[in-house]
C-alpha cells in the first residue's frame, strides 16, 4: 500500500472533479500494526457471529439493531428522527417531523430487502441500484433518480460546486468505476482481507459518490450487505452508523485523507477499530438482551393463567417495544378491559412505561430493552 495513489484532479473549466484510480488490482498488506488490528477485528466478529448463531429467536432482536442504524445513519445526514420516534406509526408522529420519520423507515426497509435479495442476486451494481430505490421511494430526493446512477455532476459541502469541499469523478465515468469496484467484489484470484475489501469498497463507493442523493446511506449500509453475502456473518448483526456518527468528523476526514495524501492505511485503521468496538458493543448487547430475557420471564411467570398472554406481548415488544391497549388487545386475543389489566400488570413489574402522559390515545415503551439500544 506505500505505493497507493487514489487518483487524480481534473480541471472541469471553474471547478476540479475527482478521477480515483481503479481498485480491482493485486494489493500487499506490509503494515504490522494494520494486520494485528485485522486479527484483532477478525476475532471480535467471529465473536458476534457465533453470539447470533445461538441466542434463541434472534430475529426478534434484529429489528432493533436495524432500526438504531438507520437512525444513525440518517443522523449523519442530518436526520433528526430518533429511536422512540422511529417506533411510532406515522400518525403519532408531529408533523414536522414525518420527512425524518419516513427517511428513516425507507432505509430499514431498504436493508431488510437488501439481506433478502442477497438470496436470488450477488453483491453487485444492480444489488446496489434497487436499495438506493427503495431508500429514496417517497421521499426527499425521489425525483433525484431512485435506483439509477447519476447523469450529471453533484458535489459534497458548500453551496455550489466552486466551493465544494470535494467534487466526484465526472458521470460518464461511473458505469465503469462500478464496474472495476464490483470485480474487485468478486476477485478470488488475488487475496485481500475480507474486511480490508469492505472498508476499500466502502471508501471508493463515497468517492464516486453515484447517486444525486442518498450516497452515505447506501454507502453504510453496504457494510453489512458484503459481511452477509460473503457469509462472514450469517445474521446481519453489525452496523457502524453509530461508530461513524460519534466519530463523525474523524470518518469524513479519514475519507479526504485517502483522497488528498494517498494515506490509506489511516482508513484502513480507522474502519478496523470501528469493527472492532462494534462488534464487542454488540456481543454486549446481546449478553444484556439474555438477561433482560430472563428476568422478564421470570416475572410474568408469576400471573398464573394471565402468563401465556403476557408472553405474547412481550414476544411482540422485543420486535417493537412501544405498544398501545389496542394492540396489546389484539395480540394477546383479549377484550379492551382485559388489554388494561394485562398492561397494568406489565407495569408493576417495570416491563411497560406509559410516555404519553394523556388519558386517551396512551403509548407504553419496554424501557428497560429500548435503552440496550442507546
Amino acid at each position: 500500500m506505500k505505493n497507493f495513489q487514489s487518483g487524480r484532479y481534473i480541471q472541469q473549466g471553474y471547478y476540479k472533479s475527482f478521477q480515483p484510480n481503479p481498485i480491482n488490482r493485486a494489493w500487499a498488506l506490509d503494515n504490522m500494526e494494520l494486520i494485528h488490528l485485522l486479527g484483532q477485528a477478525d476475532r471480535d466478529l467471529g465473536r458476534l457471529d457465533m453470539y447470533s448463531e445461538y441466542i434463541p429467536n434472534i430475529d426478534l432482536f434484529i429489528s432493533m439493531h436495524v432500526l438504531k442504524e438507520a437512525t444513525q445513519s440518517s443522523k449523519i445526514e442530518g436526520t433528526q428522527t430518533n429511536i422512540e420516534e422511529a417506533l411510532l406509526d406515522r400518525e403519532d408522529v408531529a408533523p414536522d417531523k414525518r420527512d425524518d420519520w419516513e427517511e428513516v423507515q425507507n432505509y430499514v426497509a431498504s436493508m431488510k430487502e437488501a439481506i433478502s435479495r442477497l438470496q436470488e442476486l450477488p453483491f453487485s451494481a444492480r444489488l446496489i441500484r434497487e436499495t438506493h430505490k427503495t431508500l429514496m421511494q417517497g421521499v426527499r430526493g425521489k425525483h433525484k433518480q431512485p435506483g439509477e446512477f447519476r447523469q450529471s455532476q453533484n458535489w459534497i459541502g458548500g453551496a455550489t460546486i466552486s466551493d465544494a469541499m470535494f467534487v466526484p469523478p465526472v458521470h460518464t465515468s461511473i458505469g465503469e468505476l462500478m464496474g472495476d469496484m464490483e470485480q474487485f467484489v468478486h476477485n478470488n484470484t488475488q487475496y485481500f482481507p475480507e474486511l480490508l475489501k469492505i472498508a476499500l469498497v466502502h471508501y471508493q463507493f463515497e468517492t464516486i459518490h453515484p447517486f444525486l442523493d442518498g450516497n452515505g446511506r447506501v454507502g453504510r449500509l453496504l457494510i453489512t450487505l458484503y459481511l452477509v453475502s460473503k457469509g462472514i456473518l450469517k445474521q446481519p448483526v453489525l452496523y457502524l452508523s453509530d461508530f461513524f456518527e460519534r466519530n463523525r468528523t474523524h470518518y469524513y476526514d479519514n475519507l479526504m485523507r485517502v483522497r488528498a495524501k494517498n494515506d490509506l492505511l489511516q482508513w484502513f485503521k480507522f474502519f478496523l477499530v470501528g469493527i472492532i468496538e462494534t462488534a464487542s458493543s454488540s456481543v454486549a448487547t446481546f449478553d444484556n438482551i439474555l438477561k433482560l430475557q430472563k428476568q422478564v420471564e421470570s416475572q410474568i411467570q408469576t400471573l398464573g393463567s394471565r402468563t401465556a398472554r403476557a408472553q405474547k406481548v412481550v414476544h411482540y415488544l422485543y420486535q417493537r417495544p412501544i405498544i398501545n391497549a389496542s394492540k396489546v388487545g389484539e395480540i394477546a386475543d383479549i377484550s379492551p378491559a382485559s388489554a388494561y389489566k394485562l398492561i397494568a400488570d406489565l407495569e408493576q413489574f417495570g416491563i411497560l412505561n406509559e410516555i404519553t402522559g394523556g388519558k386517551r390515545g396512551k403509548l407504553y415503551i419496554f424501557t428497560a430493552y429500548l435503552q440496550l439500544f442507546k
